[in-house]
């Protein structure tokens, strides 16, 4: 029985100086030990930098590279959420960091447990992780204060919400995406909830990472992590109607905030409904 098809996605924000190596290990280690088709779709978010050149000059040595390009900034959760829309040009769907913090062996491990759920995600908390290069101490604490706030309001039961290595069932893409509305870092609580209350699987599984230099999380943490604890309330309100309702009239504050925190805003029901053609479909 052949593989099934693999579409993962990069989301990249000024990774002009460490994409480039990211992008050939993952192609040259899937070209060596994949036998399914494999594609590689870098989805470039506002990028100031040369990440697009370097990108283009990655895809003329592996075919399996390519890229969506939009120019205006969307935020990380965005470029996935845009990135997703292309569901149906695999049989599976997952998604890493640019900085490779997870290496393409760590992912290939992954795609076996895809016969048991419809959702695979790596998790640097399970016993049998490796971290080869831990999180900073304090890092690690406001991670867990953030794992605590999502369990509080979702009972989602999953160590590590965050960790960017994790592959869906094309099905449950498509059935879901309708409901991504958050744009910044918080996406992967959006996706998960989603996924939970939609009635797919969700598993766990212990993953090898490593912290990398240049975190742009680490560099304003405090502003990332109030972005994101606002995030975690808007999904709740999203799944209690009748208080979303009420809450209306605060909208426009809630926009100010994202917008003094510099985080992408979430995407509103009109614009999951009526969504944009991304540029350079590959």
């Amino acid at each position: 029985m052949p593989e099934p098809s693999l579409l993962l996605l990069i989301p990249a924000y000024n990774e002009e100086a460490r994409i480039e190596p990211v992008l050939r290990l993952y192609a040259d280690f899937f070209g060596r030990n994949y036998s399914g088709k494999f594609k590689i779709v870098v989805v470039l978010n506002g990028c100031r930098d040369n990440t697009l050149g370097v990108v283009q000059r990655v895809a003329k040595d592996f075919s399996a590279v390519s890229w969506l390009d939009f120019p205006a900034p969307i935020g990380k959760g965005g470029a996935l959420i845009e990135g997703l829309k292309l569901a149906g040009n695999a049989d599976i769907i997952g998604y890493v960091d640019a900085d490779g913090a997870t290496g393409p062996a760590a992912v290939l491990k992954l795609l076996p447990f895809l016969a048991e759920a419809d959702c695979v995600i790596g998790s640097r908390w399970l016993p049998g992780s490796v971290l080869l290069k831990a999180q900073p101490k304090f890092r690690q604490i406001v991670s867990r204060c953030f794992h605590f706030i999502v369990e509080l309001f979702f009972w989602l039961h999953i160590k590590d919400t965050q960790c960017p290595c994790k592959l869906m069932r094309r099905a449950a893409v498509e059935k879901i995406h309708p409901n991504l509305r958050i744009a910044d870092l918080a996406f992967d609580v959006n996706l998960l909830v989603a996924l939970k209350r939609a009635g797919f699987r969700i598993l766990e599984i212990p993953v090898e990472w490593t912290d990398m230099v240049g975190s742009k999380v680490t560099a304003s943490l405090f502003r990332n992590s109030l972005a994101m604890f606002l995030s975690v309330v808007r999904v709740w309100l999203i799944y209690t109607p009748w208080i979303y309702f009420l809450l209306r009239p605060l909208r426009p504050l809630e926009a100010w905030i994202y917008k003094t925190l510099r985080a992408p805003v979430p995407l509103s029901l009109s614009q999951i409904q009526n969504p944009k053609s991304p540029p350079n479909e590959p």
